[in-house]
């Protein structure tokens, strides 16, 4: 079995919202990926290309086979290898249109995933997902396989020799992308890439997880969840801030984000106290651009000097910075301080 692409954390590819086409709009789907939930799937569809939400009929008529019933009991009452077996041995007698080959493919990949064999479970969803777009086990396959992708970044090991030694998470970012392909504008699909955003956050690849999480806002910006989405791309961002002595570009995107989310969502600025967090912020770049005054007088430009002294003086009056600005710009030649505010060129900083 071909190994999944490895992910490249340098080219994270998000897919954009996309339009499907009214003729695909109606996509089948069952809401069975954990092992509680039942083997027969529950449908959805998409409404005006923008939502889905559950209908009560299936896309196709279900049909009856004696091996393939006593296959889903076997696997309900816990038995995932010899329900594996039974499911082989109809795939390999019946012709490939056969009428139940879907069902079948998704039970094997079901019995795969409970004795353990996820990455064999993947490639059964993906087979039945290639053959049988209109399946109404179409959905209930992509879910099954978030499961997988899920496990894989919460520390599930492929065995090797026996042992579980061999992790697979950059093949389960790709997993989670492959899901947002399939089922663009699903919930599945929104699910899918805040759990991409996450597992970067979680592992301080903030630059990753921010682009994932702002993606997430553009596309599902009317989902519930984006509040806290803003939220963790702007701590993010702030993550990224390496210190006074570096590019502050990533500190000023945060500060914006923060003081938008404290205009949007005042109760949930309040709650995570973001009023505190923009003072420290504040308190940082004020010590930047002491820095530079500094680094201005050591190089003998004072004008240069005083003009960031008086920039920290003006725009953080109350800060302890302010004031170790002020005493900065008293030793300083009268006749810089008394020259007009303007910012050094380029060439000169």
């Amino acid at each position: 079995m071909p190994p999944l692409l490895a992910s490249n954390r340098s080219n994270l590819t998000i897919p954009p919202m996309t339009r499907i086409p009214y003729a695909l709009a109606l996509v089948t789907a069952v809401l069975c990926a954990a092992p509680a939930r039942g083997l027969e799937p529950q449908t959805i569809e998409l409404r005006a290309g923008r939502y889905w939400e559950p209908v009560k009929s299936p896309t196709t008529a279900p049909v009856s086979d004696p091996a393939i019933d006593r296959a889903a009991e076997i696997l309900e009452t816990g038995n995932p290898a010899a329900a594996k077996s039974l499911v082989l041995g109809w795939v390999k007698r019946q012709p490939r249109d056969a009428a139940l080959r879907d069902r079948a493919l998704f039970l094997l990949g079901v019995a795969n995933f409970k004795i353990g064999e996820r990455v064999e479970s993947y490639y059964n969803f993906d087979e039945l997902m290639d053959l049988y777009p209109e399946s109404r086990y179409f959905y209930a396959a992509l879910e099954r396989q978030y499961d997988i992708a899920d496990a894989y970044l919460n520390g599930y090991k492929n065995k090797f020799l026996g042992m579980p030694i061999l992790g697979a998470q950059d093949e389960a970012i790709e997993m989670l992308f492959r899901i947002q392909q399939r089922s663009p504008g699903s919930p599945l699909a929104e699910k899918a890439l805040r759990r991409t955003g996450d597992y970067y956050y979680a592992n301080a690849d903030y630059d990753l997880a921010a682009d994932a999480y702002q993606v997430l806002i553009k596309d599902y910006s009317r989902s519930p969840e984006i509040p806290q989405v803003k939220l963790k791309r702007a701590f993010a961002q702030l993550a990224q801030f390496k210190g006074t002595k570096f590019d502050p570009t990533p500190v000023v995107n945060a500060r914006t984000a923060l003081e938008e989310i404290q205009t949007d969502y005042p109760e949930l600025a309040r709650q995570e106290n973001i009023a505190a967090i923009i003072e420290r912020i504040d308190s940082a770049m004020a010590r930047k651009h002491n820095q530079t005054a500094q680094f201005y007088t050591r190089t003998k430009q004072p004008r240069s000097a005083a003009f960031y002294y008086q920039f920290v003086i003006k725009n953080y009056p109350n800060s302890p910075e302010a004031a170790t600005a002020r005493t900065e710009l008293a030793r300083l030649p009268q006749w810089a301080q008394q020259a007009p505010a303007t910012q050094p060129s380029a060439a000169a900083r």
